[in-house]
């Protein structure tokens, strides 16, 4: 089986694990816009926003780069040091979240309409952000580890069953107020338990690898020099629409923000459609890098990029001709998102086009190269949304992200290229399979 055809079938079974657990949410979400109402929706979407965007802090960016170091440590026989950055990993997340617990709630009522609602859902909150924590950092293990389905099985089929176990029985409550409390606090419960399930799969995966006999005593700096910007990287890339709600709700009525909020999760599976491509090869573009196989190296970037920008474009297809029907299910109000949806879906040609520029420069140990295009596209977010949302609404939302992912994946690529020497963009494959085609018709 060649690589690309590997790359097919294995990001094809960890999207369709995606599919159905974002059908069953979508479910979910569209039975409590229907009868608890579009304004409980939006409190919802963001208390799981803001506990996605604490708990990725938790762990102090080792999440983000757990999957990196995982598939180093295990192409090397050095289960030691993986042992040791997994104690790091959870002793953070353990000790955020007692940091959490006793500063979080006076801090947390300075933040407006976010903070308000968290509030009043504290406790389970917290719970929830804990176990989201723990979930990351299993995940990006796992897929390191060569386990990319146990990694991301949790969150994609799991955790979507337990949402509508969870709805099912808050709808037992009295009123409306009750069961949202309800669902919160059974949701936080529930997602400790598959964190508990995921973190035992994860012992065992790492008890496999061979302890090694190599101790690195200053390995600890190593993993904070790539830590601490992929933290922001991961902030702006895998929750960039989180954050974008957070900062929308000042901006936009709580109707209008559930409707922004369901188009960004249909945004996010799409995405996810693209990323588990990336996940999938990682493992093995370290292994051509570490044995400075540069040519194969190359190779794993344009055989990923080629297959993700296929995907990207024919998921645009697909959800813009569907959008209409989709969003039918959580009320009448909710189709002013199919225009806005279409519009988020670019983003994601966008990203498949410039290629995953912040991967490579990590792998080249330029992580800190990537700050500088992260800035600029979250400035670019914030103004684009001050100045287009007033007066345009969800769609102005809708191209305000555009526009900041547009800036920042073109920032990306060119940084890349000039300080690794490499164009990761789709554009060097294109040109060799054009190259190939001229000379088989000559």
């Amino acid at each position: 089986m060649s690589l690309r055809q590997r790359l097919l079938s294995q990001s094809s079974v960890i999207f369709a694990a995606r599919i159905f657990g974002a059908g069953v949410i979508f479910l979910a979400q569209a039975a409590i816009a229907r009868f608890w109402g579009a304004g409980i929706l939006g409190e919802y979407l963001l208390i799981i926003a803001t506990v996605n965007i604490v708990a990725v802090v938790m762990p102090l960016g080792f999440e983000t780069i757990g999957t990196y170091f995982a598939a180093e440590y295990r192409s090397k026989g050095e289960g030691r040091l993986l042992r040791g950055f997994m104690l790091r990993a959870y002793g953070h997340v353990a000790a955020m979240a007692v940091v959490l617990l006793v500063a979080g709630y006076p801090l947390a009522a300075l933040f407006g309409e976010p903070g308000r609602v968290l509030t009043a859902h504290w406790l389970p909150a917290c719970l929830m952000t804990l176990a989201t924590a723990v979930v990351y950092c299993n995940s990006a293990l796992l897929v390191g580890l060569k386990r990319p389905l146990a990694g991301f099985f949790a969150d994609t089929i799991f955790r979507p069953l337990l949402i509508v176990l969870c709805f099912a029985l808050a709808t037992m409550a009295s009123d409306a107020e009750g069961r949202f409390a309800e669902l919160i606090w059974l949701l936080a419960i529930g997602f400790t338990a598959i964190a508990a399930a995921q973190f035992a799969w994860v012992l065992r995966a790492a008890g496999q690898v061979p302890h090694g006999i190599t101790s690195r005593s200053v390995e600890w700096k190593r993993w904070w020099r790539f830590a601490l910007p992929w933290v922001v990287i991961a902030l702006a890339t895998d929750f960039f629409f989180d954050i974008d709600l957070l900062i929308l709700s000042n901006l936009l009525d709580r109707e209008s923000l559930a409707v922004f909020g369901v188009c960004t999760r249909v945004f996010s599976l799409v995405a996810f459609g693209v990323s588990s491509v990336y996940a999938v090869t990682l493992p093995e573009m370290f292994e051509r890098n570490a044995a400075a196989d540069r040519e194969g190296f190359m190779k794993q970037i344009g055989e990923a990029n080629l297959v993700a920008s296929g995907i990207s474009v024919a998921l645009f297809a697909v959800v813009a001709a569907i959008a209409p029907l989709l969003l039918m299910l959580f009320g009448p109000e909710f189709q002013a998102g199919v225009a806005p949806l279409a519009v988020l879906c670019l983003t994601l040609c966008v990203r498949s086009l410039f290629g995953p520029a912040a991967l490579v420069l990590s792998i080249h140990d330029r992580p800190y190269a990537t700050l500088p295009a992260i800035g600029l596209g979250m400035g670019v977010l914030a103004a684009g949304n001050v100045l287009l949302v007033p007066a345009h609404g969800l769609m102005g939302a809708a191209v305000a992200a555009l526009l900041a992912q547009t800036f920042w994946s073109a920032a990306m690529w060119l940084t890349a290229k000039r300080m690794a020497g490499i164009d990761v963009s789709i554009g060097p494959r294109l040109r060799e399979l054009l190259g190939r085609r001229v000379v088989k018709d000559v």
